[in-house]
């Protein structure tokens, strides 16, 4: 009984840590993201393995990209574009920011 008790924190503590790196946006129109076209919509948004995986409903896909952790938190969540692509998301109330070139590759200067 013990084990199963045990077992059972463990599963709830790692969905509880796996949760609080999840944030929610919602892209407005259509647009792309790394030459991958995404709907207007609310979406959940994580990183894994150096990409951004957006979840809308059922569908799932993946984007490479780095977290960089930003010097001031916005008040709301920004979509940054250029033309129609996606090239950044800024979280509100945090300071994570999901840039969308890439996965980082050694040592960035000003971000």
């Amino acid at each position: 009984m013990k084990k199963t008790m045990i077992a059972g924190f463990l599963v709830i503590g790692a969905t509880a840590f796996a949760a609080s790196n999840t944030y929610k946006v919602e892209i407005l129109k259509d647009s792309v993201i790394e030459g991958k076209t995404i709907k207007a919509g609310d979406y959940k948004v994580s990183m894994m393995n150096g990409n951004a995986v957006l979840k809308q409903g059922k569908e799932m896909f993946e984007v490479p990209a780095h977290e960089v952790n930003a010097t001031e938190k916005p008040a709301s969540t920004e979509v940054t574009y250029d033309q129609n692509n996606i090239k950044e998301i800024s979280f509100g109330g945090s300071h994570t920011k999901i840039v969308f070139d890439g996965p980082a590759t050694g040592t960035q200067s000003g971000m």
